[in-house]
């Protein structure tokens, strides 16, 4: 039983699928799923601690996470280590494989404690609870969590952080904040996503040797170069502009003209062959100046003939009735439309355009950040947040589009019920444009003619890849700029392609 390697392509079930597995393995599983965990979290432990020594804490819970907890001390313990056990439980009350583990630890002569003993600790183990948990955390395992939060060393969460949701990623009253997290059987939608990633720390999987795709098929996976790259490939050298497509970008309404640039420079440094910007303020500069390749024209004259093999519409766009007039425009076209910013305001406000978007035959790609899909969904921000996956699979399904919903660990999902997380992009990115330079970079690889599932996958993926790369190089996080992550983009996407080649 091993780690698994990159998270790219895996695997996502819920706590309740993890459950479904964790039954159909139970009675077969030898040596058992919990001596399985410990055995694995006590691999994972030594592997961050990279040969250091010192005194081990494990807080176990009261059920079978504190079961692991107790089987990882064992482990320990017999390798050399100090460990300390903090039991918040009562030992008569526990499962029956936890209560094994309680007298497998005491009969290698460990001992438990009934409070957190206040010293010094190379490894902080957090074995409270585990995908189980619905309801805040509160008394006395809320105070140990908040003791442990407060202690130097390495922190290893096991399964997911206490306190952390595992299917939504939320915070339930107090979350222990682990440096690692090594979780078991797969990954968990909790810890990918909203809150996740900010308590899970590095995520290490362990399948405890099990066959879990052939036990249950995968809810979701995480985006991965493969998810995209099929639709990479090198241009012919015979080849000229119009074969790689034509993109429009609308927008550009008094004001906002920087937002609608933004995502036509994107398209174009991504590869469309053309590149047509129009811009609602008739008084907006009749050229680029930054980016001179740029066609800008006005949205009428571009709608008045058949330029566009995609287009995107909403960045800089406002909520005028020329901005209403001009997205029932583009909704009746047959090519591939993004919808994003404040047409997607404009949808959720007037029934008419929804029901446009959903009776369009050609593709139909919407980004909204969680605000944008509350509005389209008649829900409050918190609501969406609360349930990220939910929310963008009920905008697919609702809207009959493709949707990304933009935020920490972005979930990609498809009206056949589909759905994606994505694991690049870092705090940086939480600046004005970033959204814009989304838009045009998968209006850019539509105008290629890329799939429109691959498009958005493929986009999310490597946005948050050329933001990452900036950070590595020194620009950012804090002064990152959209600017910036589109000549990172460009050089990201090469490199993808070289790859690939």
């Amino acid at each position: 039983m091993k780690p698994s390697a990159p998270l790219d392509m895996q695997p996502i079930y819920s706590a309740e699928s993890i459950r479904q597995i964790e039954r159909k393995h139970l009675s077969q599983a030898v040596p058992g799923l919990m001596e399985r965990a410990g055995a694995g979290a006590a691999a994972e432990a030594l592997r961050i601690l990279e040969g250091r020594r010192g005194r081990v804490l494990i807080a176990a819970g009261p059920g079978n996470n504190g079961g692991d907890g107790l089987v990882l001390a064992r482990h320990l313990r017999q390798t050399g280590f100090d460990v300390t056990v903090a039991f918040a439980g009562v030992r008569s009350r526990l499962p029956p494989d936890a209560g094994n583990a309680h007298a497998a630890w005491q009969a290698v002569g460990g001992s438990v404690a009934t409070t957190i003993p206040q010293q010094t600790y190379s490894l902080i183990v957090d074995a409270l609870f585990g995908v189980g948990l619905e309801r805040p955390i509160e008394g006395s395992p809320a105070q140990w969590i908040d003791v442990m939060n407060r202690m130097d060393g390495i922190k290893l969460a096991l399964d997911v952080p206490s306190g952390l949701h595992a299917d939504s990623g939320r915070v339930l009253g107090i979350a222990f904040r682990a440096s690692h997290t090594t979780t078991f059987i797969a990954l968990k939608p909790g810890l990918l996503t909203l809150d996740g990633p900010d308590y899970c720390g590095m995520l290490s999987v362990h399948d405890l040797g099990l066959d879990v795709l052939g036990t249950l098929p995968p809810e979701g996976r995480v985006i991965g170069s493969a998810a995209y790259l099929r639709e990479v490939s090198r241009r012919p050298r015979n080849s000229h502009k119009g074969q790689n497509g034509n993109a429009v970008v609308l927008g550009g309404a008094p004001g906002m003209v920087g937002a609608t640039l933004l995502a036509g420079r994107a398209a174009l440094k991504c590869g469309a062959g053309r590149v047509y910007v129009g811009m609602i303020d008739d008084k907006a500069m009749a050229v680029d100046p930054e980016q001179p390749e740029l066609m800008l024209r006005s949205p009428l004259d571009l709608l008045a003939t058949d330029t566009a093999d995609a287009l995107a519409i909403g960045p800089g766009l406002g909520q005028s009735d020329a901005a209403q007039a001009l997205l029932g425009q583009c909704l009746a076209l047959p090519v591939p439309v993004v919808l994003d910013a404040d047409a997607l305001n404009l949808i959720a406000a007037h029934a008419r355009l929804a029901n446009m978007v959903t009776a369009r035959n050609a593709p139909t790609l919407l980004t909204p950040h969680p605000a944008e899909a509350a509005r389209l969904l008649r829900r409050t921000t918190e609501a969406v947040q609360g349930d990220r996956v939910a929310s963008a699979r009920q905008l697919a399904r609702q809207y009959k589009s493709s949707v990304a919903l933009k935020g920490c660990g972005s979930i990609v999902a498809f009206a056949d019920g589909s759905w994606w997380i994505n694991t690049t992009g870092n705090p940086g990115m939480a600046s004005a444009g970033m959204g814009d330079v989304l838009t045009g970079l998968v209006v850019g690889l539509l105008a290629q003619k890329w799939a429109p599932e691959a498009a958005l996958l493929g986009c999310v993926h490597l946005h948050g890849l050329a933001g990452d790369r900036l950070v590595a190089q020194g620009c950012g996080p804090n002064g990152l700029t959209a600017t910036e992550l589109i000549g990172s983009a460009r050089e990201v996407l090469n490199r993808a392609l070289a790859e690939s080649s």
